[in-house]
């Protein structure tokens, strides 16, 4: 808490934003596979590039309903998280961790697609999901401040 004390104004505004802004794109992403009954990892993960047979058994029959259920309802639920501000202690490492397993699928090192090097927006969401880890984001102007408070 003593860090957001000596936030001026415009640090404490963008570090909302980001909250905020990061939270919409993860319901987004995870609300749309929610109601799209054809939506599946399973194309994702059968065509890992890193660590084939870890993401290949995330798709394998037995896994792939529990593997579809974490990434829809976990996208969504980091979103709302972010977007309230409540539980970001808790979400944002599951987030993080969740981004990492997006991008390691796709990552020939050191080229995760055609138009990077290294860094793509995976290695960004993270960025943002540390950031906003260590600045206890949901404290300012979220409900983990009311929470704490109870």
């Amino acid at each position: 808490m003593a860090v957001m004390c000596g936030m001026n104004k415009f640090q404490r505004i963008s570090l909302l934003l980001l909250r905020v802004s990061l939270g919409w794109m993860y319901f987004w992403a995870g609300i749309t596979k929610v109601v799209d009954p054809a939506w599946s990892a399973a194309g994702y993960l059968q065509g890992a590039k890193t660590f084939p047979a870890l993401f290949h058994w995330f798709a394998s029959p037995a896994l792939l309903p529990l593997t579809n259920f974490v990434n829809e309802w976990g996208l969504t639920l980091l979103g709302v998280s972010l977007i309230l501000g409540l539980g970001v202690r808790w979400t944002a490492p599951f987030g993080i961790a969740l981004m990492v397993l997006y991008y390691l699928p796709i990552l020939q090192f050191p080229y995760p697609n055609v138009n990077s090097f290294i860094v793509d927006e995976h290695f960004i969401y993270v960025c943002g999901l540390i950031v906003l880890l260590a600045f206890n984001a949901g404290k300012f102007w979220g409900m983990d401040r009311r929470v704490s408070r109870a």
